[in-house]
């Protein structure tokens, strides 16, 4: 248990270092910080299970059988930021 949380520890540590450096970057070079890691999340995706695949193809078939059938992300975002 410890050496899990100092580990956590440690990434919390280099994740704010690397908040800072990123903030004192240039546009151009926050751009390519994040293009570099963004082509290191698509190296390491991780397969889907049979059972996950097949339920997107049960979600996108139920989704093209009525595409009006659908709320917007702006529709779900209100609807979580709002007051009751």
């Amino acid at each position: 248990m410890y050496s899990r949380q100092r580990e956590f520890s440690v990434r919390v540590r280099q994740a704010l270092a690397v908040d800072q450096e990123a903030c004192s970057m240039s546009a151009a070079e926050k751009f390519e910080l994040l293009d570099a890691l963004w082509e290191s999340l698509e190296a390491d995706v991780p397969a889907i299970t049979d059972a996950q695949r097949s339920e997107l193809d049960y979600r996108i078939a139920k989704y093209k059988q009525n595409t009006a059938n659908v709320v917007s992300w702006e529709q779900v975002k209100a609807g979580l930021f709002k007051k009751n």
